[in-house]
């Protein structure tokens, strides 16, 4: 087993997984006391060839491998790619391209809804995956050689079924069903932590639109402290405790230290007059400012019918054509649809000729759902 631990030898495992036409691609990273994700390990394999890449190592440059993984003629295969790619993302300010999601490939050959490593890995390569060592602490040295060889066999695995995937979307002909999906995964701006944009992570359904002002701004400051102190999110000010402050809307410490989400003598913390301007900064936020949580000419809700009559379809034409469902149609898509909006991804490209033109003739009457020997079928409405 190779553990790379020198910028030397990095820059020479790099050269030659740039020959390669692609490589599998894993990390093992700590989050659970840190706002940003702690890099412990690499594993890297290509066909003949493998290592582990310790990022701890003392005087270790990740350059050269960084660099790789922006190397257009080498597709980097990953699975469940987003939690990876942001890593990579935080340390270059770049998505690793191109990439191939096996998670997302699996959708569109039957493999069900958002498949995990180990069942898809004993489905496609046969292989039995130790789980005793999934809660390893990867940031202690030195790891063991049954934890180096767990972390390993993630790549390798992985690097044999891309193989057999990317072989069954060529002869299936769904290459193309997948491409938008692992774009999306490369773009920049999904890992981008603007906390401009933090209010977003809260559910913000039923909120009273005196209380957004005060949240979004509650957010922000949260999110700034928590990247700034490289802290969880929950460690700075727990969501619950946004929401009563926006709805208390304090103004001075003593009405802050009225709310039941912050611990006794909160309010003579360093952090409390921070919040009480957020409160005081989201109060005057014009409300044409405000962003948009429930737009006041949103259309009206469809009958909910119709929506369960296309949730039907959708689950037939899902295991008919051995596709993932959410890779289809979300429930945005189905609403939408049911609403008679045609702007919707799920009318268009190969998704139309899937699911899309079915939907559209259903809702004309043109054709109609039946249950015969167990089963959905469909049929000419005349029929």
């Amino acid at each position: 087993m190779k553990i790379i631990t020198t910028t030397d030898d990095l820059a020479a495992f790099s050269k030659e997984l740039r020959a390669k036409p692609y490589f599998a691609v894993d990390t093992e990273f700590m989050r659970e006391r840190t706002y940003w994700p702690i890099l412990c390990l690499i594993q890297a394999a290509a066909d003949g060839l493998e290592a582990i890449i310790d990022p701890m190592a003392p005087g270790l440059d990740l350059s050269p491998f960084l660099e790789t993984l922006s190397d257009e003629a080498t597709i980097k295969v990953f699975h469940a790619a987003r939690q990876d790619v942001e890593i990579f993302h935080q340390l270059t300010g770049r998505a690793p391209r191109p990439l191939f999601d096996t998670q997302i490939a699996a959708m569109a050959c039957g493999f069900g809804e958002q498949i995990g490593y180990e069942p898809l890995m004993r489905a496609l390569v046969g292989a039995s995956i130790d789980k005793g060592h999934r809660f390893t602490d990867w940031a202690r040295r030195p790891l063991s050689e049954a934890q180096l060889t767990y972390a390993l066999s993630d790549v390798t695995h992985l690097r044999d079924a891309y193989k057999i995937l990317r072989k069954r979307l060529d002869d299936e002909g769904r290459v193309s069903w997948v491409e938008s999906e692992m774009e999306e995964l490369q773009d920049p701006a999904l890992y981008k932590a603007d906390p401009t944009r933090a209010f977003e992570r809260l559910k913000l359904r039923g909120v009273k639109p005196g209380d957004v002002g005060p949240i979004v701004k509650l957010a922000e400051w949260r999110e700034r402290e928590a990247q700034e102190k490289n802290l969880p999110r929950g460690r700075i000010l727990k969501d619950e405790a946004i929401f009563e402050i926006a709805r208390l809307k304090p103004s001075t410490p003593a009405e802050l230290s009225q709310a039941r989400a912050l611990p006794q003598g909160f309010e003579r913390s360093r952090s409390a007059a921070a919040i009480l301007e957020a409160v005081r900064a989201g109060r005057n936020i014009p409300r044409t400012d405000l962003p948009a949580i429930e737009s006041p000419q949103r259309r009206a809700a469809p009958p909910p019918d119709v929506i369960e009559l296309l949730k039907v379809l959708l689950k037939r034409q899902s295991e008919a054509f051995g596709v993932a469902s959410r890779l289809i149609a979300s429930t945005q898509d189905i609403e939408a649809i049911a609403a008679g909006e045609r702007d919707v991804r799920a009318l268009g490209g190969w998704r139309r000729e899937v699911f899309g033109e079915t939907a559209e003739r259903l809702l004309r009457g043109e054709v109609a759902l039946r249950l015969k020997d167990g089963a959905i079928d469909l049929i000419d409405a005349g029929g």
